[in-house]
């Protein structure tokens, strides 16, 4: 093991370094730690962030070590993983030291602003409400995902994406007023056009849910409402933030992701064989590799869950480690931009403003 490689959490975090501290679940996910680890390296090279590595020791230390022993990276111990077919709750009670528990406690003792885990979502999002709680007047944490849209170097945030199944009008409007200060502050929208899933443009249109949700939306003077949305608006970029139930946007999200892996596919595949093949692809290098950047979900990173008393950035359980640097540059955004006060502060304006009526 290389000299300086772990070091003491607790000293090393008291240092008064105004850069965001993210902790890793290095155990989590199909290449963990390898992939992890290397994404982290490159995170702290290359966003001035800091990172904390959590889990086995004794594996963290290898990657570290095949990475090279210049990087100085910090590990803090953890005991056992969730594994994919355990169930949440059960699993994170039975491990207290998993390293999913660990690295939410390390926010919530404010030793880290942020996590990022691309292990079992269902557990991350447990731990998240079980150490971190839900930020006041915030009745569902929503999980949002950016997807890419027919604008060029335009997302659209689409929650809740799989936290909440069933959900209730009020649940939706504060999916809403969560998506429109993340797309305000971090993604630099002056005023965020909002739309709610339906099956048409038109008020009426819809089942109870989306009728009810809309009457509030259009009331809501916190956010910039722009009406229905239709699954063909979805990626049109007319709408910024798309809220749905998480029954509708995980669907949406493992339908999107199929169509970027069907788009980069079928690119392959028409591309001319043999010479001419090869100097057209050539040619077509820079336009394909931002093709794949606009429609692949590793350049995203993950999702955010929004509405715990933390930042949390849940990747998807292939995550390499790509996906894993463009899951750390989330947390840090959402940190650097205050996402969690200017919530908070929203939701407060919200509440004082209007009676909650269900």
């Amino acid at each position: 093991m290389q000299s300086g490689t772990i070091c003491n959490v607790s000293t090393s975090l008291v240092m008064g370094s105004t850069r965001a501290r993210i902790a890793i679940d290095a155990m989590g996910g199909d290449y963990a730690p390898g992939e992890i680890v290397a994404g982290a390296i490159r995170a702290k090279a290359e966003l001035d962030v800091e990172v904390l590595l959590v889990g086995d020791e004794e594996q963290i230390a290898a990657s570290l070590k095949h990475h090279g022993s210049s990087h100085q990276v910090e590990i803090v111990p953890a005991e056992g993983t969730i594994e994919m077919h355990e169930e949440p709750l059960s699993g994170l009670r039975r491990k207290p030291k998993a390293s999913i528990n660990v690295a939410m406690e390390l926010v919530k003792q404010k030793q880290a602003d942020g996590v990022v885990s691309a292990g079992h979502s269902g557990a991350a999002m447990a731990a998240a409400l079980l150490r971190l709680g839900r930020l006041p007047g915030i009745d569902r944490p929503a999980i949002g995902a950016l997807f890419p849209t027919m604008v060029a170097s335009k997302s659209v945030l689409i929650l809740d994406v799989g936290a909440n199944v069933d959900c209730r009008p009020k649940f939706l409007e504060q999916f809403a007023v969560m998506g429109s200060i993340y797309s305000q502050y971090v993604l630099g929208i002056d005023e965020p056009k909002v739309g709610l899933i339906n099956i048409g443009e038109e008020e009426c249109k819809g089942n109870d849910l989306a009728i009810r949700t809309h009457e509030r939306l259009k009331e809501n003077p916190l956010i910039s409402f722009a009406g229905n949305a239709e699954g063909r608006d979805v990626l049109s970029g007319e709408f910024d933030v798309i809220v749905c139930d998480g029954f509708v946007g995980n669907v949406l999200l493992k339908f999107a992701e199929a169509i970027g892996e069907v788009m980069v596919q079928i690119l392959k595949e028409e591309l001319p064989q043999g010479l001419h093949g090869q100097i057209g692809t050539a040619i077509l290098k820079p336009n394909l590799k931002r093709i794949k950047q606009r429609v692949d979900h590793a350049e995203h990173g993950g999702c955010l869950l929004l509405g715990v008393g933390g930042i949390c950035v849940i990747g998807h359980g292939s995550s390499q480690a790509p996906s894993v640097f463009n899951a750390i540059r989330l947390a840090k955004e959402a940190v650097d931009h205050q996402v969690l006060a200017r919530i908070e502060s929203r939701v407060a304006l919200a509440a004082s403003q209007t009676n909650e009526v269900d």
